[in-house]
């Protein structure tokens, strides 16, 4: 490619991509504690951010913060509860320039709207999964967003990269996954609003949609279970792993063109009704 071709209206190099640097900023991630959470801490840890662990799980968040030392500490409590999570706001702008917030926390239940008996599902549960997986998702968002927002952008007036965790069942969901597929819809549908409400302030809003990932839930499972699992996505014809969500969080920080969308992370699986 002839070097005329590669410059584009502004002058600027095409091959040269002008991504957010992960080194030296702050990140806080809820449910960094374990599985998708502790990937994308480790993957940020590494390459040189700060990361403020938010996580139900305290023993959980203190041992990966102590592992990593000076690359992470942490905050105990519910992402639905404004004042934990504006601890950890707070915490992790006080570790330095606060760029990037993911949220990793999240819960399911299995039940059918009516049981077999016609019993009705239990109203309570709906509510503490969209409680935890929405307001949750929604009460990181408006804090840290509200942090970012106060910091001194990069020379292409990037703040910072909110990333959220929905599923493929926001999609495709099963047979008794009425509260999750519900919960997860809503992450999805807060995507575009909330990157069209944060774009004044150079703030990019993504969300992750995972199929089925070898998370400490499925590792559950005996291993005859996990593989049959495994054998219904398209390619690789695996379980997904949490580095490869991590790997894809990188991503999304970095690529400054990348913004109100949902990334589905599945390996081509389309999910059947049960």
């Amino acid at each position: 490619m002839a070097a005329a071709e590669r410059v584009g209206l502004e002058g600027r190099d095409l091959l040269e991509c002008p991504a957010m640097e992960i080194n030296g900023v702050s990140a806080v991630v809820s449910g960094g504690a374990s599985g998708l959470g502790e990937a994308t801490v480790r993957m940020l840890a590494g390459r040189g951010a700060t990361c403020t662990i938010l996580d139900r799980n305290e023993e959980g968040a203190k041992a990966l913060a102590d592992e990593l030392g000076g690359g992470a500490n942490y905050v105990a409590g519910d992402v639905a509860d404004p004042d934990v999570v504006g601890r950890a706001v707070d915490q992790a702008a006080n570790a330095g320039t606060l760029r990037v917030a993911v949220s990793c926390a999240g819960i399911g239940w299995a039940s059918r709207i009516i049981g077999r008996d016609g019993t009705p599902h239990d109203l309570d549960i709906f509510r503490t999964v969209l409680t935890v997986n929405v307001v949750g998702t929604f009460n990181v968002m408006r804090l840290a967003a509200s942090a970012i927002s106060k910091t001194d952008p990069t020379p292409d007036g990037d703040r910072g990269v909110m990333v959220n965790t929905a599923s493929v069942a926001a999609f495709e969901g099963q047979i008794g996954q009425i509260a999750y597929s519900a919960s997860k819809g809503a992450v999805v549908g807060m995507t575009l609003p909330a990157a069209r409400d944060l774009s004044p302030v150079g703030i990019r809003v993504l969300t992750i949609a995972p199929g089925l990932m070898d998370t400490p839930l499925l590792g559950l499972l005996p291993e005859d279970q996990r593989q049959a699992l495994g054998a219904g996505v398209l390619f690789p014809k695996r379980l997904g792993t949490p580095a490869e969500y991590a790997l894809l969080v990188g991503h999304l920080v970095e690529n400054p063109y990348l913004n109100g969308e949902v990334v589905r992370l599945d390996g081509g699986l389309r999910m059947p009704p049960k």
